[in-house]
């Protein structure tokens, strides 16, 4: 599924990691951590095609992301990525069942006529079902970061990326969206990237990896 080689980030001089390799089948969660500042946020930009790379490959699907040219880029990331960013980058004018329900709407899969129960399945799957009409000014942290994996799973893409996704969350809260998390990635099938700082997270991965400037080892 992701079989990323050799893959290195400067800005400028400075080196931010080089000899990153990884593979991730289907249906694999990887957790990524490390101290601040080494890169994290960045490997998974890089992974996205949201970041240049200086070196290497990142095959998705037998597709080399960093070779495509931009409108490439955002085309096979819109259909094939999904991203939780810890920010949450919702919409603030559109309602929480509109927010989840834009991917399908960008990408006109399936029948227009389906999205509103594909929609309300999502929102059923993380908790969610009675709030879809809600703004996101009226949901709390732990419920706009659910509504975000709703989003970012609807269109069932090969290749779920996650920043973060709890740092912003109380740990009760921490614990709930992380159970939403891992259960879509069962359900799904999904490969997925999550880089952390916290290890009460980063234990629900499958596998727990850490970055350093040169390259990913297994954490201790």
């Amino acid at each position: 599924m992701l079989h990323v080689q050799d893959l290195a980030k400067r800005y400028g001089a400075e080196l931010v990691f080089s000899q990153v390799t990884l593979s991730v089948p289907p249906g694999e969660f990887v957790a990524i951590v490390g101290e601040s500042g080494v890169g994290k946020s960045t490997l998974l930009n890089c992974l996205a095609g949201l970041d240049q790379i200086d070196a290497g490959q990142v095959l998705l699907q037998g597709v080399n992301i960093p070779s495509l040219d931009e409108t490439a880029q955002a085309h096979f990331r819109r259909r094939h990525l999904g991203f939780v960013f810890q920010a949450f980058h919702v919409l603030p004018h559109l309602s929480v069942a509109q927010n989840v329900g834009l991917p399908l709407m960008l990408l006109g899969q399936g029948r227009q006529a389906d999205y509103p129960s594909r929609v309300d399945a999502a929102l059923q799957s993380v908790g969610l079902q009675a709030l879809g009409e809600r703004l996101p000014h009226q949901l709390s942290g732990g419920q706009l970061q659910r509504v975000a994996i709703a989003r970012a799973l609807i269109h069932r893409p090969a290749l779920l990326l996650a920043d973060e996704p709890t740092g912003n969350l109380d740990p009760d809260t921490a614990d709930r969206v992380m159970d939403a998390f891992v259960a879509e990635i069962r359900q799904h099938g999904a490969a997925c990237v999550m880089v952390t700082h916290s290890p009460a997270a980063a234990r629900r991965a499958d596998r727990v990896l850490t970055l350093t400037r040169q390259g990913l080892r297994d954490a201790a």
